[in-house]
């Protein structure tokens, strides 16, 4: 909130928590397909003026470009926590056998 205060905007905020789940849920192409589908989102619904599109400036540019490179890594972190966790399946699994 401090932040907001002093002029910068995080229209992505809340989109990371949804990427993360929908990675750790459905696999990395859900999660990259959250990520990119909430970019027009954000452009559309809370960039002023709201509800509409409207021609981005370079800050725009550099805040999409930051978050398509955080929620790349989210996406990829969360593919390889879903791919530990299958390996540590399937050792109990032959373990048990």
């Amino acid at each position: 909130m401090m932040l907001t205060s002093l002029g910068l905007h995080f229209y992505f905020a809340t989109y990371f928590p949804a990427v993360l789940a929908a990675g750790l849920i459905a696999g990395a192409p859900a999660g990259a397909f959250a990520a990119v589908l909430a970019i027009p989102i954000v452009w559309w619904a809370f960039m002023l003026p709201v509800l509409e599109f409207n021609p981005l400036g370079p800050a725009d540019y550099d805040q999409f470009a930051l978050y398509l490179l955080s929620s790349t890594l989210v996406v990829w972190l969360s593919h390889l926590y879903r791919e530990a966790l299958a390996t540590r399946r399937r050792r109990e699994f032959s373990e048990r056998l």
